[in-house]
């Protein structure tokens, strides 16, 4: 489908190019493109809301439900899916179709990686997370043991349809994720995107026109990013900015934090840190925080132990030795890595942080 496809944002890239296409029916989009011999892999809670418009699409083809835990993100719980791929006669020349979030996609975009030494997949996000930053990039990832994403490789879709429709059913929260993830794209590209950012994200809750400005706007932040560093060796490592302390907020709160409120909670963390390092004013902090604390309600994390976050911020894969390899801020556009010492001076404005930043 992809040779008559006209994408809406295209994706050069080193494994393969791919695109973005938006469209409003993707039950239509996606009887055009299966084909005899394809996988759907589905979260199961899609099957269960979208059951009328899917069901005679998944009863004419092959298709796996998943559920889409931390836990089907992992070694153990891709096996499985394998073998029933193998099992159920598929073919290097069949195509793999994910429908659902980051974690279906991550699932999915792995296990393509691997089959046969690399099949085609598509994606269907139906998250605004997933709609909005994780379906390009080409870096599906799955768990290990507690650990989130250390496994993992580089290796893009060959079509991504974005269907607004979809959000249609997010709770709040997931709508606060999705835009919290999206907060951090327009930071890293500078003060007029921040500014657009700030204008429209209160709007984007229930305007569409809004929300759609913003997911186009991200990703083609990301594009220029990706096309330039897609295997994550420089530039693109300022998207890290917030993932560090946001990681280990998802792991310490068993992901009862969903992942775009702790990166905006990871955002202000960092800022914080380059307060105190003196690379940027106050002012700037808490003209990002007063965007971020809209996503805070209903999702505390004062119970966190400082000596546990810090155990758990040694852990993440952006680190140097024994350093921390975080991403700071010196102004709007101006995001770096900044290798520091995870020392007693660290930890003393950790402390400060969580004894004094969590009021609101």
């Amino acid at each position: 489908m992809e040779d008559i496809q006209s994408f809406d944002i295209a994706i050069k890239s080193i494994v393969h190019d791919y695109g973005v296409v938006f469209t409003d029916n993707y039950a239509s989009s996606l009887k055009q493109l299966i084909q005899e011999g394809d996988y759907i892999i589905i979260d199961r809670k899609i099957v269960e809301l979208y059951g009328s418009s899917l069901q005679s699409i998944l009863d004419g083809c092959k298709h796996i439900i998943i559920d889409a835990t931390e836990e089907q993100k992992s070694y153990q719980g891709v096996e499985p899916l394998i073998r029933q791929l193998i099992d159920g006669g598929y073919r290097k020349n069949h195509r793999l179709i994910a429908i659902g979030g980051g974690i279906t996609q991550d699932t999915t975009a792995f296990i393509a990686s691997i089959m046969y030494r690399g099949v085609d997949w598509y994606f269907f996000p139906t998250t605004l997370l997933a709609q909005c930053d994780s379906c390009i990039g080409s870096k599906p990832s799955i768990n290990f043991e507690e650990y989130k994403n250390q496994i993992g490789g580089f290796y893009p879709p060959r079509t991504v349809f974005i269907d607004l429709n979809f959000l249609d059913t997010l709770h709040e929260g997931e709508m606060k994720s999705g835009l919290g993830e999206m907060l951090h794209y327009f930071v890293v590209s500078g003060e007029e995107d921040f500014n657009l950012y700030r204008g429209n994200y209160l709007k984007a809750f229930h305007d569409k026109d809004a929300l759609v400005k913003l997911i186009r706007r991200s990703l083609e932040i990301k594009k220029g990013y990706i096309e330039r560093d897609e295997f994550d060796r420089g530039p693109r490592q300022v998207f890290n900015y917030g993932h560090s302390f946001g990681h280990a907020i998802e792991s310490l709160t068993h992901y009862k934090v969903p992942h775009g409120v702790a990166v905006s909670y990871g955002m202000d963390m960092s800022n914080f840190v380059s307060v105190k390092l003196g690379l940027i004013p106050e002012s700037i902090r808490q003209e990002v925080r007063e965007v971020c604390k809209h996503f805070w309600p209903g999702f505390d994390i004062t119970d966190i132990d400082v000596d546990v976050f810090i155990k758990a911020l040694s852990k993440d894969k952006k680190n140097i030795g024994t350093k921390l390899g975080l991403i700071l801020n010196k102004g709007y556009g101006q995001i770096f890595k900044n290798v520091m010492d995870n020392d007693e001076t660290f930890r003393s404005w950790m402390v400060e942080y969580f004894n004094n930043e969590l009021k609101f």
